[in-house]
């Protein structure tokens, strides 16, 4: 399908990279055990811009952080099992830099140590972000998880550059989002879930004008039966955003869908006593939405052209509750719609599920994806060079 572009900033692809040292900020923040990479998700993610820098003759120096180290150097939280991954990923050497500012060997492929070993990167230090800078000729962006936080990496060393540049991965989620932003295909529907409305109610207000439906799933929704006066047991309700909710039922050009059954728990635990309800009884709290309700989605999925989703239909981290989180999951992939999973919950449990390939975009942000939703500006964006 074709897109409106909503990209103003300059593109890796816009770039004579022929014979240029090209620092790259990715996003390796991986889970690592015992000093291998247990999910390579991020890590090939990123290969198409490496791969592109190489084919176009520029050398490659790439820089991310891992964890929080707090500015000290941790050997658990080293990106050196990285650097192994991406070299069976690549098929070719990676040099392993052992401090982010030590000399760079003039090799095809380099990784730096940790960025977060300096407590600079944190602080957006300029001193510091000048000797990263000092590394290579160009800069990439491609870390659109990292792209809402003000770091050296991601809006001091840019500033440094006559060329600052988006990576592919961010343009393909500037592309998707903004889209979503500016002309979703209509019917436009938004599956809400995890636990806070609070933590929504910015992207809600953002796209309600845009939006013809939303199915409430997860904690949030049982927020939503609070204020429609229906018993939720124990279940977690926040209580300072009943109001709110109230308020978004009443708005007349937006259909608002909430489950009708449930699987409730008598405590929150994997094996708990669990059984199937309409309503929630006293006692007992609601974990995941029931087959009714997953088939009531499910019809009001098939029926969209632009889906997003973000946050999950129940506590899909224990294998009894997560049944409504996998049906919308498997719906999603079946879907010819523009299908957008924004980060976090939503995307763990699509990768989980096996089904992140069937999407039109799994949004590796988070947080990011969260505030260019909400309309905020990202910090990392801002830094770079506009057309």
């Amino acid at each position: 399908m074709s897109h409106r572009s909503v990209m103003d900033e300059i593109s890796v692809r816009e770039l004579d990279l022929k014979d240029k040292k090209v620092l790259v900020r990715v996003d390796f923040n991986v889970p690592i055990d015992k000093g291998r990479v247990t999910d390579r998700n991020r890590i090939t993610a990123a290969v198409p811009t490496i791969q592109y820098i190489l084919d176009h003759g520029g050398k490659v120096i790439l820089m991310s952080h891992l964890g929080r180290p707090k500015g000290k150097k941790i050997a658990e939280l080293s990106l050196a099992p990285v650097a192994t991954a991406l070299e069976g990923i690549l098929g070719e050497p990676v040099a392993f830099v052992e401090d982010c500012l030590d000399p760079v060997p003039d090799t095809r492929v380099a990784l730096l140590e940790n960025l977060r070993f300096h407590p600079e990167e944190e602080a957006n230090e300029e001193a510091f972000a000048k000797k990263l800078a000092g590394h290579a000729d160009i800069y990439v962006n491609d870390a659109f998880g990292s792209a809402h936080r003000r770091h050296a990496s991601t809006i001091a060393v840019p500033g440094l550059f006559e060329h600052a540049a988006a990576g592919f991965l961010i343009e393909q989620e500037i592309e998707y989002l903004g889209h979503i932003l500016l002309a979703p295909e209509r019917p436009f529907v938004a599956i809400l879930g995890g636990a806070k409305v609070s933590d929504k109610i910015q992207i809600l207000e953002n796209l309600l004008p845009k939006l013809d439906s939303i199915i409430v799933g997860g904690g949030m929704a049982l927020t939503f039966l609070a204020a429609q006066g229906k018993s939720v047991g124990t279940s977690r309700v926040e209580e300072s955003s009943i109001e709110i909710a109230k308020n978004i039922l009443k708005i007349p050009k937006v259909r608002v869908i909430l489950p009708v059954d449930h699987i409730v728990a008598d405590r929150f635990s994997e094996d708990a006593e669990t059984k199937l309800v309409k309503e929630i009884p006293d006692g007992w709290m609601s974990l995941d939405i029931g087959p009714d309700s997953a088939r009531i989605f499910s019809h009001e999925i098939r029926s969209a052209q632009t889906i997003l989703w973000n946050g999950p239909m129940g506590v899909f981290e224990m294998e009894p509750y997560a049944t409504g989180t996998r049906s919308i999951a498997e719906t999603l992939a079946e879907c010819e719609a523009t299908t957008v999973v924004g980060g976090g919950d939503s995307a763990a449990a699509v990768t989980e599920f096996g089904l992140a390939g069937k999407m039109t975009l799994v949004s590796t942000g988070g947080g990011a994806s969260l505030e260019f939703l909400e309309g905020g500006v990202l910090p990392g964006l801002e830094a770079l060079t506009k057309r």
